[in-house]
């Protein structure tokens, strides 16, 4: 038997749940058998089938046979050895960090998730998690990680948690809608005034594109709206460069209400956006969060093609200093 001892982060949380998350390789009904059979203890006493809702305590001491702590053992090891091959891209692009929230500029073309990064293969959040090795207290159920995502294309803040509090701090200001996500984005055409778009929005899984409700097609899930503030800030006859504030989090949501108002970011192919050598120029700029939480205002600085556009045209502005 291997004793493990919850934390605070794995306080409040099923039985069940922390087992599977403690040994992901093992099946659940295997954990149900070795419950079961009282092969698990808490406390120095056998846990039942019937204690697999039971909520652990921070405190707690589980007993676990060896067979499922072999796996989370060479996990863990796995995970170390590769703390030491963190690539400098990512300690060269926090922005912030405190014991619960960790801040990050992505590059365009990074994957948050899944993907993968050029050369290295590895995704934001593997890099992370490596990052985070050894630095933060050990949990039994608690895996650091993104806390909203960014497209590939898409350049910007990204923030991860570190521990469970930093993960309901922020669903829960998500929720409140308190925290302000500003973006920088270059579309086709003049855009010459400010205005509030509001959309009801569909996600075809099929296509992996978003679209207005009426032309959702097969394959779509429910309308869900979508609210996004826009303010040019320099145009010529071709593009504009607009600031943009989301209050609702959509799966594309920029990109689909840009192209139905026939200002597709420039470059975005799946949205009839013009051909831009760079790609698309999307760019999650600042994260701001209400007084009481002490987080300062977070910024990033555009990244250097975004940067390159601009100067070649003049555009002069504020957030551009």
């Amino acid at each position: 038997m291997v004793e493990i001892k919850a934390s605070r982060d794995d306080e409040q949380r099923r039985l069940d749940r922390i087992l599977r998350k403690f040994s992901p390789d093992t099946p659940l009904s295997r954990i149900y058998s070795l419950l079961r059979k009282g092969k698990i203890l808490v406390n120095g006493k056998k846990a039942s089938a019937d204690h697999a809702s039971r909520r652990v305590m921070a405190g707690d001491v589980i007993a676990v046979p060896d067979e499922l702590s072999a796996a989370r053992n060479s996990a863990t090891r796995n995970r170390a050895s590769e703390a030491s091959a963190v690539p400098p891209y990512l300690r060269s692009r926090i922005v912030f960090e405190n014991d619960d929230l960790l801040v990050v500029n992505k590059s365009a073309g990074v994957a948050v998730h899944g993907g993968g990064f050029p050369q290295k293969q590895r995704n934001l959040a593997e890099m992370v998690e490596s990052y985070l090795v050894g630095t933060i207290p050990h949990s039994l159920s608690f895996k650091p990680g993104p806390l909203h995502r960014l497209d590939q294309p898409t350049s910007g803040l990204v923030m991860f948690s570190k521990n469970l509090a930093g993960a309901r701090l922020f669903t829960a200001l998500i929720r409140e809608r308190k925290i302000v996500k500003r973006y920088l984005a270059l579309v086709d055409g003049r855009i010459e005034r400010a205005d509030m778009w509001r959309d009801d929005l569909v996600r075809n899984s099929a296509k992996r594109k978003t679209f207005v409700a009426e032309d959702k097609g097969a394959g779509s899930s429910a309308s869900r709206q979508a609210e996004t503030s826009v303010e040019p800030i320099a145009s010529n006859a071709a593009h504009s460069l607009v600031l943009m504030e989301i209050h609702t989090g959509r799966t594309h949501q920029i990109r689909s209400q840009s192209a139905l108002r026939g200002h597709p970011l420039a470059g975005d192919k799946k949205y009839g956006g013009s051909f831009l050598e760079t790609g698309l120029l999307l760019h999650a700029y600042s994260l701001e969060f209400p007084p009481e939480t002490g987080l300062p205002v977070l910024t990033a600085p555009l990244p250097p093609a975004f940067r390159q556009f601009i100067e070649d045209r003049h555009w002069r502005h504020k957030l551009l200093e």
